[in-house]
């Protein structure tokens, strides 16, 4: 119980921080790009956090050092092509169309009919979200997000595995290291973050604390005490968090059909939540 109720905020404040550093992050596209965006909030993530928890490496395993590795490299494909999305679509539906990702792993986990059911209201709610009728409907853009998605799923479960064999400040920490190994190679092809202001870098820094490092903190230390499944459909609140966020910040307004999805997702999540914590006092 006590776990439960410490990882559930953790979960939604990092949802969150995450969604309104994407807002400030799309922010910086049309003077760095996706690529340089990311790439910034990556590896001044990296930074931050390897000077604040400064972990052990010398004491790491073979499995700590593969575990950490694929979390990173999960991490870092889910944010560059997640990035590259919201270029191109609103921030609320690139997000939801995303979260197919956790939801086809929460299905994959499910051993229980009210768990499907669930899964399968978040999955209505991604369908209804996608403007299917529309002529300006941007299938690279959709693409992507569901690419990120998948990637968001590999980071779920690594995430998971990393938590139970380390401490999750160092998990984090070198997760965002092996993630900025994984960005620079994409960022030195681009070129865009060789002109970065002190202006831009500043803001970067915001979406560094904001998107990665604050948030991949908090959902270690909830994947560590929440099962994968449940984290996976609680996650489900990360459409409306960002609609929200992509309305107040980006002005990115969603038809009332989209925010109707959007209320069968969270619909989804709390039902899940509320059903398992009940299954587990039973």
């Amino acid at each position: 119980m006590k776990n439960s109720n410490i990882a559930i905020p953790a979960t939604l404040l990092a949802i969150m921080c995450v969604q309104g550093g994407a807002s400030i992050a799309k922010q910086l596209f049309p003077l760095i790009g996706p690529i340089g965006t990311v790439t910034l909030r990556i590896v001044l993530s990296a930074i931050l956090l390897t000077l604040i928890n400064r972990p052990k490496f010398s004491q790491f395993t073979a499995q700590k050092w593969k575990y950490s590795a694929l979390y990173g490299i999960g991490l870092a494909a889910m944010n560059l092509i997640f990035y590259m999305a919201i270029q191109r679509i609103p921030l609320g539906l690139a997000v939801t169309v995303e979260f197919a990702g956790p939801l086809f792993l929460a299905l994959a986990l499910s051993r229980k009919l009210l768990d499907v059911i669930w899964a399968l209201l978040a999955c209505v709610g991604i369908l209804l979200i996608v403007p299917w009728k529309s002529d300006h409907v941007d299938l690279v853009g959709l693409g992507l997000a569901f690419l990120a998605g998948m990637f968001w799923a590999v980071y779920i479960v690594m995430g998971g595995k990393v938590a139970k064999i380390m401490d999750g400040k160092d998990a984090v920490t070198t997760g965002m290291l092996f993630a900025s190994l994984v960005i620079i190679p994409f960022t030195i092809w681009d070129g865009a973050v060789f002109n970065i202001t002190p202006t831009i870098f500043m803001k970067g820094l915001g979406v560094a604390i904001l998107s990665s490092a604050l948030p991949f903190s908090l959902e270690i230390m909830a994947l560590k005490r929440l099962p994968a499944k449940t984290f996976s459909i609680l996650m489900s609140l990360e459409p409306a968090f960002a609609a929200l966020s992509g309305l107040i910040f980006l002005s990115e307004e969603l038809s009332f059909l989209q925010w109707i999805s959007i209320m069968c997702v969270i619909a989804a999540s709390i039902g899940t939540t509320i059903f398992s914590r009940i299954t587990d006092h039973q």
